[in-house]
């Protein structure tokens, strides 16, 4: 048990990763995450902290990132679906402003490696979702920093709702009007 398919993307460090499934009659078993699979795989981080949340269709959760504290995050669908993002905001880096999105849900059990120094958020597409991420630091209110969701050329699933953001989130800058880079991470 324990197997584990990394499937690296076009962006360095952000990794797609299904776990193998075990089921029967009874239902499933998945192991999520093995220090020893993923550290064999390059995926090495030292997680801290874990973090849920539940949302209905249409809210928009991000983009969002720390500034002096970057977080990677392991992030998974523990009910529902949704578009999840990582955007590049690494000063020097090849992909910067490029964006990864995959569908991420409670059938398909994948998970969305995302390493420091990039924003993340999340779209939900089915009535309701609950999500889940571990991460490698811890939450600090004050560092927080954020890029609109629509100035990144992110293609958004479209959905037969509205979008539903949170204040804070509306008030971020466009990515072209962004002055914090990620130096080193």
């Amino acid at each position: 048990m324990g197997k584990f398919k990394f499937e690296k993307t076009d962006i360095d460090g952000v990794v797609i990763i299904e776990p193998e499934v075990f089921g029967d009659a009874r239902g499933y078993f998945m192991e999520t995450y093995s220090e020893t699979a993923f550290k064999e795989a390059g995926v090495n981080y030292d997680f801290v902290q874990d973090n849920q949340s539940s949302s209905r269709k249409g809210v928009l959760r991000g983009l969002h990132f720390q500034k002096t504290h970057p977080q990677a995050k392991l992030v998974r669908v523990l009910s529902g679906e949704v578009f999840d993002v990582a955007v590049d905001l690494r000063d020097g880096s090849s992909t910067f402003g490029k964006w990864v999105g995959v569908l991420l849900s409670a059938d398909n059990k994948k998970q969305l490696m995302i390493p420091r120094g990039f924003a993340h958020g999340f779209l939900v597409v089915s009535d309701t979702a609950e999500f889940a991420y571990k991460c490698d630091d811890f939450y600090h209110p004050e560092d927080e920093g954020g890029i609109m969701y629509d100035s990144a050329g992110i293609e958004w699933p479209e959905i037969d709702v509205d979008y539903v953001l949170s204040e804070k989130d509306l008030k971020h800058p466009k990515l072209s009007e962004l002055e914090f880079k990620f130096k080193e991470v």
